[in-house]
């Protein structure tokens, strides 16, 4: 059976085990000074996998796996238990560790907001929603539903595209409404290109809902564009 590396074998190697970085690299000590959001995904990544192989630290190993993915969680999701037992150092144990992991975040949008806060402008609605949708790298669509109080009953992603848009379907952003019997729903949509200002497409989708939403006595409340930079909000411009 063969030992595992030392430090001295990596440093000559010209790697560094986690061990060997100052305390404010190292993705464990960072989650417990600083918190989840202060590590880059990568990092993330490398607490769930907990370590790495000869030569290769367990956040090395993670920047390629997320390389491979473009990056991209949601490809990374996509990933079978034997594609990612493929990589040097992954295991059973490691790939079941992130799929699970990545299960339990999808669940987690998919599950009702238990707080339930009420909307009563867009920056609540904006509150609830941009930590889902400002910085990804592509399109995707989100309703918000609401009850007859305009409280939160949940978040629903509805479709995902690329980088310049997505497809919305109606019958998908109205399926979940129906199905909680929502009074109301927020639609939202990301711009992964930081502009702000609604696209002639983006008008014409959400007067295309508006008059489906007529239909089944659902209130379309507003349409947020999200981005890193901030949002814009159809019904405070009066385009709703």
């Amino acid at each position: 059976m063969t030992s595992p590396p030392s430090n001295e074998t990596e440093k000559n190697n010209g790697h560094l085990s986690i061990k060997d970085w100052s305390e404010d690299d190292r993705p464990r000590e960072k989650l417990m000074q600083f918190g989840a959001k202060s590590l880059s995904t990568a990092e993330l990544l490398a607490i769930l996998i907990g370590s790495g192989s000869r030569g290769e630290s367990a956040v090395q190993l993670s920047q390629r796996i997320l390389s491979d993915c473009e990056n991209n969680l949601h490809d990374l999701s996509k990933k079978t238990l034997e594609s990612l037992k493929k990589y040097k150092g992954m295991g059973d144990a490691k790939a079941i560790t992130i799929i699970a992991a990545l299960e339990l975040a999808q669940r987690r949008m998919d599950t009702p907001v238990r707080d339930r806060p009420r909307i009563t402008a867009s920056r609540d609605a904006y509150n609830c929603l941009a930590q889902y949708v400002a910085y990804l790298p592509h399109e995707e669509f989100w309703v918000l539903l609401l009850d007859r109080a305009n409280k939160v009953m949940a978040r629903r992603r509805v479709s995902e595209g690329g980088v310049a848009g997505t497809v919305v379907d109606a019958k998908r952003v109205f399926q979940p409404a129906i199905e909680l019997l929502a009074s109301g729903i927020v639609l939202c949509h990301n711009h992964p290109s930081g502009n702000l200002q609604p696209s002639q497409a983006d008008i014409d989708i959400t007067k295309k809902l508006q008059e489906a939403a007529k239909a089944l006595d659902i209130a379309i409340l507003d349409h947020l564009i999200i981005a890193e930079t901030g949002y814009f909000s159809f019904g405070d411009e009066g385009l709703i």
